[in-house]
């Protein structure tokens, strides 16, 4: 039995009372997006044009790459690994890219999650961008699908909308920090989460005599605002709270919540190409991150959320600049030290490409991808460990690994899983 109670302040939204388990718990439900009244761009308006700036330099720096999927790939890896560790994984990204034979069962799990992940994200893009289909419920099932295809979670409705009640944190819905909406709401909110993902000019927002579209004023808000709530950063930054607090899935919700993020940024030409992930940001201030989507629920201070993000935003961004532009070096100098070798084989240099998209190879591997013999890749494989471009890593006689060095280290900084509590 659901029973309604007032209006929250800013009116973000309503409790519905609802019994499980014998007890009686309050279910929060988000109102539509966007917030009403609307936001004070005052108090976030400078960072936000820092953030805008920013990317778009990011987005500048992807298109002169001259192998920019490898650069995305790599990135892609990192990223899944942080979001998956935000939900408890403890593999780090070398466990991930070394992928060593006889791991634990845990491990291959969280390879599993990690490479759905990948799978999951280059499905959105490929769905958005060849076959036209816009941010939607049904796009984020399919994605949904993905993701729990296999490994954990995999018995827990891929590709559905929860049929029944969840809850974040506590050991039962009665000591949950938060209990999202029941799931007869599940839908309604997202058809309109989708509503709002999909409303790029401001005139769907607010007509001309500065109403939005339930007829409730705006209170003569500076109509700048408006032209900067259609853009994909702050579109981003309030359907990621909008998510998170519907919900929607039994299990996954984090991983596709921070992977809404950059689907709308793609998707609203912020950027070409998946390269800028928030869930390092969130992992480094998990519980500021926390703090504020309770914040956001509790009072409607979305102006405090929205200078967090941003904040992430230009953090993130300012990362990825930097890293590009030292994996591009760090290129250009180990091929000259390669070729100052004086080795006259193009053999050296397609094993050097090749561990540049893969970061940590086997000689075995190596030779099959690049199709050449097992003593000419192993060869070379220690020339490039005594110019120390590579090193090995697993420190065994067999099944040895190598990796590329450098290019992991500028990659690794916060890879390292959370402690367990």
């Amino acid at each position: 039995m659901l029973q309604q109670h007032p209006l929250l302040t800013r009116e973000i939204g309503y409790y519905v009372t609802s019994t499980l388990w014998d007890e009686t718990v309050r279910c929060f439900v988000p109102h539509p997006l966007p917030p009403v009244p609307p936001l004070d761009s005052n108090r976030f308006f400078y960072k936000y044009s820092h953030a805008a700036s920013i990317v778009g330099e990011l987005k500048g720096l992807t298109q002169i790459l001259p192998d920019p999927e490898m650069f995305i790939f790599s990135y892609q890896q990192k990223e899944a690994v942080v979001s998956s560790q935000i939900e408890g994984t403890q593999s780090s990204l070398s466990d991930i890219l070394a992928d060593e034979k006889g791991q634990t069962e845990e491990k291959i799990q969280d390879f599993h999650e990690t490479s759905n992940y990948i799978k999951s994200l280059n499905h959105a893009k490929q769905r958005m961008e060849q076959d036209g289909l816009p941010l939607s419920s049904r796009l984020l099932c399919e994605c949904h699908a993905i993701l729990l295809s296999s490994g954990r979670g995999s018995d827990k409705q891929p590709g559905e909308f929860r049929r029944s009640q969840n809850w974040i944190g506590g050991s039962r819905p009665g000591t949950a920090h938060f209990v999202p909406p029941p799931p007869g709401h599940v839908a309604a909110c997202m058809s309109d989460l989708e509503k709002f993902l999909n409303a790029h000019r401001p005139d769907a927002f607010y007509d001309t005599k500065g109403q939005n579209n339930n007829g409730q004023n705006n209170n003569g808000q500076n109509h700048a605002i408006n032209e900067i709530i259609p853009s994909g950063l702050l579109r981003a930054a309030l359907a990621h709270v909008q998510f998170e607090t519907i919900h929607p899935f039994l299990d996954g919700n984090g991983r596709v919540g921070r992977m809404l993020i950059l689907l709308i940024l793609i998707e609203a030409g912020d950027l070409d190409q998946p390269i800028l992930y928030l869930s390092l940001w969130f992992k480094k201030h998990r519980d500021e991150y926390y703090r504020l989507l309770s914040l956001v629920r509790e009072t409607g201070e979305w102006e405090i959320w929205l200078e967090f993000f941003l904040d992430g935003v230009i953090d993130t961004a300012g990362e990825a600049s930097q890293s590009a532009r030292k994996i591009l070096t760090l290129f250009a100098d180990d091929r000259q030290k390669i070729i100052a070798t004086g080795i006259n084989s193009p053999a050296i240099l397609k094993i050097f490409d090749y561990l540049r998209q893969k970061i940590f190879i086997t000689a075995s591997q190596a030779a099959k991808a690049t199709e050449l013999s097992f003593p000419t890749v192993n060869n070379y494989l220690q020339i490039m460990t005594s110019l120390g471009i590579v090193s090995e890593f697993t420190g065994k006689s067999r099944d040895r690994i190598y990796h590329y060095t450098e290019y992991f280290n500028i990659l690794k900084p916060g890879t390292d899983p959370l402690p367990r509590y």
